[in-house]
């Protein structure tokens, strides 16, 4: 088996882990664009410390992981403008779908939920697509 199916294998279960207990000790489901956008129009107030300790670890855990993983060759673009431009349209996506990845993909989908499963489809069919175009149409990426 290929390395890179095992990283890929390793990141879903801690993704997967990480939602289980996610709605297991808070009750919430483990949307971090929700959680990341809770936290800038303030609408997470009541549980910022929670919300920062989410994202204090989605930021230090790669960084405390890299020592141990040197490089990882991740095939993104070096192209600066980019990769800040994939970001904002991956941000301005998960506010207009109301939810990200995590949240439709990994916990929407283990919850049998229609809206989840829907979300995905279409992100997925979305992200084909882009690829398709940008990559070899436009041959940016």
């Amino acid at each position: 088996m290929e390395q890179d199916w095992i990283w890929g294998l390793v990141g879903g279960l801690l993704i997967g882990t990480g939602g289980a207990v996610y709605l297991l000790a808070n009750g919430r489901i483990m949307g971090a664009s929700g959680i990341i956008g809770g936290l800038v129009d303030g609408s997470g107030r009541d549980t910022a410390s929670e919300r920062l300790m989410f994202l204090a670890g989605v930021i230090l855990l790669p960084i405390l992981l890299y020592p141990l993983y040197g490089h990882v060759d991740t095939h993104v673009s070096t192209n600066p403008l980019v990769i800040v431009t994939a970001g904002l349209l991956v941000g301005a996506g998960t506010r207009l779908a109301n939810g990200c990845t995590s949240g439709h993909g990994v916990c929407g989908i283990s919850r049998f939920s229609l809206r989840g499963i829907v979300a995905t489809v279409f992100y997925i069919l979305a992200g084909g697509l882009t690829v398709v175009f940008f990559r070899h149409l436009l041959g940016v990426i």
